[in-house]
C-alpha cells in the first residue's frame, strides 16, 4: 500500500508519539509498504504555547493539498489533532476519502493543566474531530473505555512495542559503575513537564537515592527546589538504556498518560516499576508481577524493590513492534473504497 501518516509531533521532539509513528512507519516499510509522513520539517512553523519543543505549522492546508494530491495514497492516517491533522480532515472530507485517527495524548487534561479550560469543551472537539474517521486507533482496552463514557466511538486497538535489544539488563557489577550512588536508586524518566505529575515523585521520601531521566520545561524550576535529586539531562539512544537499566524501580507519577511506552522501556531493562492504578499505566503492568500499582505511590515504589527483575524483563518481551505494525495496517481502510 501507499500509506500517508499525518502528524504534527515528529522529529526531532524525543516522546512516546514520535517513538510510536516513527517505529510503525519503519516497520511498515520493511514489510513493503511505501509510506508518506507529512509533518511540520520543512515548513513555516510557530512554537506551540506552553510546548515549544512542538512546532505548529502554517498555511497547514496548502502542505496537505500538495503532499496528498501528489502522493495519491491508498490509505490516510491522521495522528495528531493539531494543525496538519485538522488540515488533513478538512482535505479528505472534501475529497470524500475516507481515513483513521488515533488518539494518543490527553490533550484537554494536559490544555486543563495550564489554562481555565474547561474539560467537556476540548472533549466536545476530540469528538467531532475523530468522529470523521473511520475509526479511532486507541494503545488499550481501558483507553478504549474511558473513551467510549466520553462518546468517542468505531474504536480500534493498535498496541505499541518496545526495542528489547537496546533496552535491556545489566550485570549487577555494571549497573553499580554506571549509577554510584546510594541504593535503592528510584528513577523518573519522561519529560518534565507539569502534566506529567512530576513533583509526586520528587516530593516522596525513599531510602537510597532518587534520579531524574529527562528533560522538560518544569526541569528548571524543579532542579532548583529540590536540590538533593540527581538530575541525569535528556539521554537517548544506548546511554539512555544503560542509565535506565542501572535504576532498582522506575517511579511513573503521571495520571494522564494513555499508556507509558517508558514503562515497557523500564521493564526490558529489567527494571519494576511503580504507578497509580489509572488508565495507562492499567494497560501494562501487572500488579505483582512487573510492577505496583497504588493509590499510595511512596508504598508502590517501596514494594517494587521486592519484585523479579527477570519477570519484568519477560512480561516486556511480548510487545513486538512487528506485531504492532500489523495491527495498525489491519486497522488501516481504503481512502476511495466507498466512494
Amino acid at each position: 500500500m501507499k500509506i500517508a501518516l499525518v502528524t504534527d509531533a515528529w522529529h526531532p521532539q524525543i516522546n512516546g508519539v514520535v517513538r510510536a509513528l516513527s517505529e510503525t512507519a519503519a516497520q511498515a516499510q520493511r514489510m513493503g509498504h511505501e509510506v508518506l509522513v507529512v509533518n511540520s520539517l520543512g515548513q513555516r512553523t510557530v512554537p506551540c504555547p506552553t510546548y515549544r519543543e512542538i512546532r505548529l505549522t502554517l498555511r497547514p492546508y496548502a502542505s496537505i493539498k500538495r503532499s496528498l494530491g501528489d502522493f495519491q495514497p491508498d490509505a490516510v492516517h491522521i495522528a495528531t489533532e493539531g494543525p496538519l491533522g485538522l488540515a488533513a480532515r478538512f482535505y479528505c472530507k472534501r475529497r470524500r476519502w475516507d481515513f483513521t485517527t488515533s488518539f494518543h495524548t490527553r490533550f484537554p487534561e494536559y490544555l486543563a493543566a495550564r489554562a481555565p479550560v474547561p474539560l467537556g469543551l476540548s472533549y466536545a472537539f476530540l469528538r467531532w474531530f475523530h468522529g470523521g474517521a473511520a475509526h479511532t486507533m486507541v494503545s488499550n482496552p481501558a483507553l478504549a473505555e474511558d473513551l467510549r463514557a466520553r462518546g468517542i466511538t468505531r474504536l480500534a486497538l493498535w498496541s505499541r512495542g518496545v526495542d528489547t535489544t537496546l533496552f535491556r539488563p545489566l550485570p549487577e557489577a555494571e549497573r553499580h559503575a554506571i549509577l554510584d550512588l546510594p541504593r535503592p536508586v528510584y528513577a523518573y524518566f519522561g519529560r518534565v513537564a507539569v502534566e506529567k505529575n512530576v513533583e509526586d515523585f520528587l516530593r516522596l521520601q525513599l531510602p537510597g537515592s532518587k534520579v531524574v531521566i529527562g528533560d522538560g520545561p518544569q526541569a528548571a524550576e524543579l532542579q532548583s527546589r529540590y536540590p538533593d535529586v540527581h538530575w541525569l539531562g535528556m539521554r537517548q539512544g544506548e546511554d539512555l538504556a544503560r542509565h535506565l537499566a542501572a535504576t532498582d524501580v522506575m517511579v511513573f507519577p503521571s495520571r494522564t498518560d494513555t499508556l507509558g511506552l517508558v514503562i515497557l522501556e523500564a521493564n526490558a531493562c529489567g527494571v519494576p516499576v511503580a504507578a497509580y492504578p489509572v488508565v495507562g499505566p492499567l494497560a501494562t503492568v501487572r500488579n505483582g508481577i512487573n510492577g505496583i500499582l497504588d493509590a499510595d505511590l511512596r508504598t508502590a515504589a517501596l514494594a517494587a524493590l521486592e519484585l523479579s527483575r527477570e519477570s519484568c524483563r519477560e512480561r516486556a518481551m511480548v510487545y513486538d513492534w512487528a506485531g504492532c505494525t500489523r495491527e495498525f495496517l489491519g486497522n488501516l481502510v481504503p481512502a476511495r473504497g466507498r466512494h
